[in-house]
């Protein structure tokens, strides 16, 4: 009961997030799930796991957002428009 807790506090926080970040911590929360349960020892296993699940995820979350850029603005609120010529 407590870890359905945490998955919807982190689920619902995901909504705020660009789509790179919702990939990392996606791929994050995944990699470490799966690299507790294969690995022998599961700390390790779910260390390993979701570093490589973060890392991939992101690169797929960017990888839809291409031409994109995240600005923040004088108030303090974070947009996203096209990015600068030749970024």
């Amino acid at each position: 009961m407590k870890k359905l807790a945490v998955l919807m506090i982190l689920a619902t926080s995901l909504a705020a997030c660009s789509r790179t970040e919702q990939g990392a911590a996606v791929g994050g929360l995944g990699g470490a799930a799966v690299g507790a349960a294969v690995a022998d020892d599961d700390v390790e296993g779910a260390v390993i796991g979701g570093a490589v699940g973060a890392l991939a995820g992101a690169l797929i979350g960017r990888a839809t957002e291409p031409g994109r850029c995240r600005y923040r603005g004088r108030d303090g609120r974070v947009y996203i428009a096209r990015c600068p010529e030749g970024y």
